[in-house]
Formats: structure tokens, sequence, C-alpha cells
């Protein structure tokens, strides 16, 4: 993006252009000195290593920082999913709708209609909690019921907000909410510091994988912006985390009311001196950086037209969920292991050389292969295991309870095949983080290692290393609702073979 004349240039004492350098009616400097596409001045006048111009058109060294600051904080750093967490009113609609409105994200009339409702309901403020809020439910009781997605944009970053309830009979949602996150940020009342279900959802957040969980201690005006409440707190994170053994977990002491530490660091706080939420947002790392060996592709669908110009073609539609594949690639097709190599990668339009996770395409394979949807096309050199037995965290999530014998469907990736639970190794206890070996069933939200037997091979990886091939739902044969979620841990049994 070219930068602002204004930035670079005036006609005072800050390095204005001279002679042959000079101003166009649209702002552009024209003839010897020049902005190319990136911003830097070219031919006769262009930076020099401390970001000054050099011959006809300079500029102080001041000026060079600014310039270099500027073209910094337009590089794209990609998409960030994050996922809110925490107990019921601890703010997690607020900190959401403070991120929207404070970083230009809302449309006047979406604010306007905000503004309108809060003043309705009595409300001396703005109810920013009424952005995510959408449900009638949700605004007549004041809470976050069912996951809700926003998207926003900074010149640095986009990002996915799933606001997530709070509620413990909603934790179903708040698993559905973190399964993609690549941040978790766990809300705390500084009032009332961690809770039962603040201690839940950080657990929740420790299985499923989220890469980074950031602590938000909010409502600091509340508590007078006492440090030592945010301390206290802090403290008492880090000592459930570190037993969670969750790697560094970052900190911020905010009001999302007001807007302190949000999108600006606050003067309310002096004692803070860190960075602003948003500021740490921006600069995290997405899971994508955290990708582990092997190329994964679940087959959706079997495209043969049959007809035409297209007579002979045959090819398999998914979405790349781990990894690359490239043209003469050489692939394993699973569950039956035969191997072959990738003919070609198509999508509606063209033909590429290579594909990338999260995109979906058509794979063409280089021999005549038995390929259905539910298989997987992956890496010959790192593939999956093959089994009908596995072991796995299961987060249970309706009124009965999960026990042995009990039969159910699993479906992973775009295979569905019947399961009958073998047994359940140990409870977890989200509060003390204790195992109970001697546990026959789990209730509603709650989370233990079970084993389940499968009517059909599958091709799975452990959770830890691949997200998308190591988690699988859990569905109720009668009624056809979810009733749980897993994440793979291991396989046990004789693997299968054919």
């Amino acid at each position: 993006m070219g930068i602002q004349t204004e930035e670079l240039i005036d006609d005072t004492s800050r390095g204005s252009s001279q002679s042959s350098s000079h101003l166009d009616e649209r702002g552009r400097t024209q003839s010897s000195s020049q902005l190319d596409e990136r911003g830097r001045t070219q031919s006769s006048s262009h930076l020099d290593e401390r970001g000054r111009t050099q011959s006809s058109s300079h500029l102080d060294e001041r000026e060079g920082k600014q310039v270099a600051t500027h073209l910094d904080e337009r590089v794209d750093l990609g998409l960030l999913r994050v996922a809110t967490a925490g107990s019921v009113d601890d703010g997690k609609s607020t900190l959401i709708g403070r991120l929207l409105l404070d970083s230009k994200a809302i449309f006047e009339d979406q604010l306007e209609a905000v503004e309108a409702t809060s003043k309705a309901k009595g409300h001396d403020h703005t109810d920013l909690a009424l952005l995510t809020d959408g449900l009638r439910s949700e605004r007549e009781q004041g809470i976050t019921i069912d996951v809700a997605y926003r998207y926003f944009a900074t010149p640095r970053r986009k990002f996915i907000l799933a606001d997530t309830p709070g509620h413990a009979q909603y934790t179903r949602n708040m698993v559905t909410g973190a399964s993609t996150a690549d941040l978790g940020l766990v809300l705390v009342d500084a009032r009332h510091g961690l809770t039962e279900q603040s201690r839940r959802h950080t657990v929740l957040l420790s299985l499923l994988q989220v890469p980074h969980i950031t602590l938000v201690v909010n409502k600091m005006d509340l508590v007078d912006y006492d440090e030592s409440v945010y301390a206290q707190i802090r403290e008492d994170f880090l000592a459930f985390t570190e037993q969670l053994q969750v790697p560094a977990v970052a900190t911020f002491p905010i009001s999302a009311l007001v807007g302190d530490n949000v999108v600006e660091t606050s003067d309310a706080m002096p004692w803070y001196t860190g960075t602003s939420l948003l500021e740490h947002l921006e600069t995290a790392e997405s899971a994508d950086l955290f990708e582990a060996k092997g190329d994964r592709f679940p087959v959706q669908y079997v495209i043969r037209p049959q007809q035409g110009e297209h007579r002979d073609y045959r090819g398999y539609a998914g979405r790349v969920e781990a990894g690359t594949f490239r043209v003469g690639q050489d692939v394993v097709v699973l569950p039956s292991g035969v191997r072959t190599t990738v003919a070609g990668i198509d999508t509606l339009d063209a033909t590429h050389d290579a594909a990338v996770t999260g995109q979906s395409v058509t794979l063409r394979l280089g021999d005549e292969v038995d390929v259905s949807r539910g298989d997987l096309i992956a890496d010959a050199e790192h593939a999956p295991e093959v089994t009908r037995e596995i072991t796995a965290t299961v987060c249970w999530m309706t009124t009965g309870t999960l026990h042995s014998r009990q039969k159910l469907l699993l479906k992973h990736t775009t295979r569905t095949v019947k399961a009958i639970v073998d047994g359940l190794g140990a409870r977890l206890d989200v509060n003390t983080l204790e195992r109970d070996g001697e546990a026959s069933e789990l209730g509603l939200n709650e989370v233990g290692t079970v084993s389940l037997r499968l009517s059909q091979p599958l091709a799975v990886d452990a959770y830890a290393t691949h997200r998308a091939t190591g988690s699988f739902i859990l569905i109720d044969p009668t009624t056809g609702n979810t009733v749980g979620a897993g994440m793979i841990s291991g396989t046990h049994g004789v693997e299968y073979s054919i």
C-alpha cells in the first residue's frame, strides 16, 4: 500500500522536495523522485540504510523511522481464530463488542440500533454485548446461549471471533466454538476470581490443544484498578495452567466496558507496563505454524461426469486438512492401503501444481483405485494408523450418561461408523484435575478417557499432532443428536490391515 504524501513530504522544514521533484494535483511525487507500489522513493531520490532520502529529496532520521514503522504495521499476519471462555457474566460478549467498536469494525446503523436498545432497557451506557447476543432469549436474559461468530480486520491481521456461552449447561456450545481456535481468551471477573466454570473452560481449551491460552482479568474498574487483585488472580491461574502443562500464558488486566487496555493501553493502570490486548492478538502465531508432518485429504465426493469431454474423468473432491499435496507426489489411500500418485489437482476453473491446508480441490490419481466418500488420501511417508479400536478423551454433552457397552455412531472426518463403548478409563475432575479411575459413567459436561470399538476401520492420528484426523463426534443413533466430542489419544488392540 502506498504511503500518504503528508507522511513523507510537506512544504515546511521536513525535507520538502525541490526542483526536479514536485507534487502533481493528486499528491504524487513526479520526475526524479517517485514512490513505487511499496511506498519507497525511487530514482535520484531514495532511502539510505538509516531511512533518509538522498539527492534532490531527503527525509530526516525521524521521518525514516516513521516510514519503516508504517510499513511494518501494514504486514498482513494472516487469519487468527479467537474463542472466548469463562464463567457467565464475566464480560465475554462485551469484550468482543469493545474490540469491534474501537477497531472501527461496526457500521453506524448497527451502533445506533445497539444504543437505542440499551436506552430502552434503561442502561446508562451502551451495552456492547448486544453486538454479539442476537437471539431474543439472549437479550431478554442478558446471557450468551449459542456461539456467535464475528469477523473484523486491522491493518495487520484478520480475525474470526467466537463468542461462546459461559453457563455450564451450554458447555457443549463452548467446545464447538473453541474446537477450531488458534487462541483462547479466558475471561475472569476481577471481583470473583477463578470459578469452577473458568477452570472447566481452561481444561477444555487445554484438551482441545488450543495453541495459545490468554488470561483476561475483566472489570478492573469495579475493583478500583487494584493491582493486588489482578496479581492474585494471575498467580492462581498460572498455578492451575502449570498443572495442565500449558505453555507460556499471557495475562491482561482490562475493563471491556470502559475500554481500558483493550485496543489502547490505559492510564488508569500505570502499574501495568504490557501491551494492549489487541496488539497481543495481532502478533500471536496461528495454528498453521504448528502443523505436524503428514498430508491429509478426507474424500467427500467422487466426481465421475461420464459424458462429453469428461467421459473418462475421475476425481476425488474434498478439503486439504493438513499439509500440501503436489502433482507427482506418492500417496496412500486408506483404509485399503493402496499406493498411487497424485496425477492432477483441479478446481472449478483451473488446474494446479499444489494444494495447501484449507483449500478445497479435486485430486486425480495416477491409477484406477477404488476410492469412495470416507476414505483418506495421505502422504505415503507419514501415513496415519488404521485401526478399529481407539482411546480418546471425550466431553459428554447430553443429559443422559455415557456408560460401558453403549452403542453410538462415530463421525470421523467424512466417514460415519458404528461404535460401542468398550470401557471408561477415568473421569477428570476439572477443579482438582484428579482422575477418578473407579468411575463407571460420564454425565452432562463431564470429561473422561474412553475406549471405543468400531465396526469399520478408520485412519486416525493423535489429536495432539493432527486436529482434523484426531477428532470425532459421537451421535445418538436413535435421535441423530450429537452427544459427545472426542480427541484421540491413541489406539489399542491389533492394528487393522487389509
